[in-house]
């Protein structure tokens, strides 16, 4: 099953989808990758083809065992400008991450399908049983911490640094289903 998901035009920002990640968004994939900040974020940046690859198989993996939903987060003409992901953890909690490429950032991409991953994880997806969502994100992200509580995240929890993949301190929000 293919889930494709659609994030209505606003009066200041254009139609956007969210789709599963295919074998030829690897270019793209990889060019996101080369930019400092988001590298900067990630545990684990890819830095060539072969990475990438291995990257595109993992999601195939994710969906297909129903442990992690992975999105490309795509404009009208289909070319990615984020990713965003629903990461299964434990009975009824998920993870949720995302990145916004570097031209796509400040136009509320994040924030747009962040609501609408949410919304799905928590609503109408029917793979695995979710009440929590949780949101990790480095103290000196200003901006993720903006993303989540603009999405109905509390801060939950202040988190220690976890070297190596989490140097500094960061912030647990989270989001739980309702009713």
């Amino acid at each position: 099953m293919t889930v494709v998901l659609s994030i209505p035009q606003t009066e200041s920002a254009a139609a956007l989808r969210l789709r599963p990640w295919r074998a030829e968004d690897r270019p793209v994939l990889v060019a996101a990758h080369r930019d400092p900040l988001l590298r900067r974020r990630l545990t684990k940046p890819l830095v060539d083809d072969a990475e990438a690859r291995r990257w595109l198989d993992a999601q195939v993996s994710g969906w297909d065992s129903s442990t992690q939903f992975s999105f490309a987060v795509v404009a009208d003409d289909d070319s990615p400008l984020g990713h965003i992901v629903v990461k299964v953890r434990d009975a009824g909690t998920a993870e949720v991450g995302y990145w916004t490429a570097a031209q796509a950032r400040g136009r509320g991409i994040a924030a747009r399908a962040l609501e609408t991953t949410s919304r799905w994880a928590l609503g109408t997806q029917q793979f695995v049983p979710l009440s929590r969502l949780e949101l990790l994100h480095a103290e000196d992200n200003p901006a993720s911490c903006r993303v989540a509580e603009k999405c109905g995240y509390v801060l939950d929890e202040l988190l220690p640094p976890a070297p190596p993949d989490f140097p500094v301190s960061g912030h647990r929000h989270v989001r739980a289903a309702k009713g």
